[in-house]
């Protein structure tokens, strides 16, 4: 499984979105766009990011284009884990 399905996956549980976060493509709109995920979801995803790969993530990397859309999630993951190594 590459990083997209796994944070497909992981969005999908996260926000409990029974499976339509399944078809989401790097274009696909999160912030502003999913009413499931709001400030307190943002604080959920973060948790289960840090859980699951291991991150460390600082107040200081965050901003609302980090979740804009698949894409943005996914690179900024793999940011972070570079910079973690």
């Amino acid at each position: 499984m590459d990083l997209f399905d796994e944070l497909r996956h992981l969005l999908d549980d996260v926000l409990q979105l029974q499976g339509r976060a399944l078809s989401f493509t790097p274009d696909t709109a999160l912030l502003g766009a999913l009413p499931e995920l709001d400030s307190m979801a943002v604080v959920s995803l973060l948790a289960a990011l840090e859980a699951r790969y291991g991150l460390n993530i600082e107040v200081g990397d965050l901003d609302g284009s980090r979740f804009a859309t698949l894409q943005a999630l996914h690179d900024f993951v793999l940011q972070l884990r570079q910079a973690q190594r």
